[in-house]
């Protein structure tokens, strides 16, 4: 397989280098990032970038052979009463006042049995379009990747810099809580702080807070923070203010980050750490938090899904809600008649 990635109506070929150091991000070139949530950083610089063509882009075509993953294969790294209890101590960590809000996450394994992620990610772009779905192709380098992600962790334009976190999911706006506006700006204020360690002064505003946004089966609740970059700024800085996003870990951070290590029983990989491209030569960047995302190493399959905890969260609803969030995306990779 040659390496590629793919962004929305972009596809880059002709890989040139690989990186493990952020600060490439500043020097020229167009690169595809992925880093994981537990630090591992990985770009690549492409020679060629262009648009898909219209053949490449036709949403019926299928040139990889995709063999379906039955439901039942994928096994949890936590049970239900696992999930539920690491729920409990979440809540207890609150009544502590070590945390206010902390994300939980369980990871999904199912055995490989040389399936070709790109029959994946051709799926998922038929049957689950997402606003930042990226496809990271590296095979020789351990990094095969693709995510179905709504959430933007960063963008930039120049010197605009801005992130949009989701905190909140249901069916429909109605499913929406109390407690899911208090947790997203919870995390609106975290993020705030984050860009507010590159920003110039003065300049972070939450530019819209609260929208609803629909995407395929879910609606989210999402807002959107962003501030104008000092001059001295580059991309190693930004990613030690902003990673691991906000969303996926809670407030204060830290403590948050803590608690995850100590609770969940799997490394999340790519998995809530951050997928997408920078263009060094223009200042311009989209990097998404790497939620709905597969990948796989050489034996096995991983996806992960995950909730936000608070003080008001019921525990048997935030692991309903892991299941919501990864329902749908493994009726894809099943291709189950249940995808519409």
């Amino acid at each position: 397989m040659e390496p590629f990635a793919r962004f929305g109506d972009m596809l880059a070929t002709e890989l040139l280098e690989v990186s493990n150091d952020p600060a490439c991000l500043d020097s020229a070139g167009w690169w595809a990032v992925v880093h994981t949530y537990e630090g591992a950083f990985t770009a690549a610089r492409f020679g060629r970038v262009a648009p898909v063509t219209e053949r490449e882009a036709s949403p019926g075509r299928m040139s990889v052979e995709w063999s379906p993953v039955p439901r039942a294969a994928w096994v949890s790294s936590m049970t239900r009463g696992q999930y539920v209890n690491a729920v409990e101590q979440i809540r207890a960590a609150i009544a502590a006042g070590t945390v206010y809000q902390a994300n939980i996450c369980r990871i999904l394994a199912a055995p490989r049995e040389g399936r070709d992620l790109r029959g994946l990610a051709e799926l998922l772009a038929r049957d689950h379009p997402a606003p930042h779905a990226g496809t990271v192709m590296l095979p020789e380098y351990g990094v095969e990747v693709v995510s179905a992600s709504p959430e933007l962790f960063l963008r930039r334009d120049g010197d605009l810099l801005e992130s949009s976190p989701i905190k909140g999911t249901g069916l429909t706006s109605a499913d929406l809580l109390d407690k899911d506006t208090a947790e997203n700006i919870m995390i609106v204020d975290l993020v705030r702080n984050d860009i507010g360690r590159v920003a110039a002064t003065g300049s972070v505003q939450v530019s819209s807070l609260l929208r609803h946004e629909e995407h395929p089966g879910l609606v989210h609740l999402v807002s959107t923070v962003q501030g104008t970059l000092r001059h001295d700024i580059g991309w190693v800085e930004i990613l030690d203010a902003a990673f691991p996003p906000g969303s996926i870990t809670g407030a204060p951070k830290s403590s948050a980050v803590r608690l995850i290590d100590e609770i969940e029983m799997a490394p999340r990989g790519p998995y809530c750490g951050a997928v997408g491209w920078v263009d060094a030569d223009t200042r311009r960047a989209s990097l998404a938090v790497g939620i709905r995302t597969f990948w796989a190493d050489s034996q096995r399959l991983y996806f992960g899904t995950g909730a936000g905890i608070t003080w008001g969260s019921d525990a048997a609803r935030e692991w309903d809600e892991t299941e919501l969030k990864a329902n749908r995306l493994l009726a894809v990779a099943a291709q189950s008649s249940a995808v519409g």
